[in-house]
């Protein structure tokens, strides 16, 4: 999505403070919204790419003044309120009323564990071609509609090389709004100089993982 949610961030806003260490939760209940949303996973209704969106959603102001994981809470709100799970009485008063069928979610941390260890697959079958071959000179398109993308910004409009072809995958942008749909995915190889000025006479190049819909041939 466009505006400060771009998941390539947004400059302007200061340094990112570095916190010195690699534990990815720096508070207990961190670690609880954490799994709270991991254990809100299973719902049919529920995926990825619904729950970034859904995060791109939350007024630039608060996203901006949130942190991460407050953000994981808020998030959590919203998705299990439209899903019928939870409504604002609840929240209010802290008390739920939604009794969940026994056994689901895992009530033992054995359970957890076997749960988890059966991944979810995102690759699709294809009934068509790659449009784009491995070598090929391609460009982040600059047109894209609104809702939810995985086309950052810096990438719009820049032109790289495709370097992989991963086969079919499901289309983030599709998926979002409920819809299934998938498209050829590339990892496609930008010179970090085509990127930021900043960077020029550098050899550093980027990675990006792209979806067909979001190239087209330079």
């Amino acid at each position: 999505m466009d505006g400060v949610h771009d998941l390539g961030g947004r400059q302007g806003f200061g340094a990112i403070p570095l916190k010195g260490d690699e534990h990815p939760f720096h508070a207990e209940w961190e670690a609880r919204a954490y799994g709270m949303a991991q254990s809100s996973a299973g719902d049919l209704g529920w995926n990825i790419d619904w729950f970034r969106f859904c995060r791109e959603l939350i007024k630039p102001a608060d996203y901006l003044a949130r942190s991460y994981f407050d953000h994981w809470m808020l998030i959590l709100a919203a998705e299990l309120i439209d899903s019928g799970y939870m409504n604002m009485d609840e929240i209010k008063s802290g008390a739920a009323s939604f009794v969940p069928e026994t056994g689901y979610p895992p009530d033992t941390a054995s359970g957890a564990r076997a749960y988890v260890r059966d991944p979810i697959s995102f690759s699709r079958d294809m009934d068509s071609g790659p449009l784009f071959s491995i070598g090929q000179a391609v460009r982040g398109k600059t047109a894209t509609r609104s809702g939810h993308t995985r086309l950052p910004g810096y990438a719009r409009g820049r032109n790289g090389t495709i370097t992989a072809h991963h086969g079919g995958h499901v289309l983030p942008d599709a998926s979002a709004r409920g819809e299934r749909a998938a498209e050829h995915l590339y990892t496609v190889s930008f010179p970090a100089s085509e990127l930021w000025a900043e960077a020029a006479g550098r050899n550093d190049r980027v990675y990006i993982d792209l979806w067909e819909s979001y190239l087209e041939r330079a």
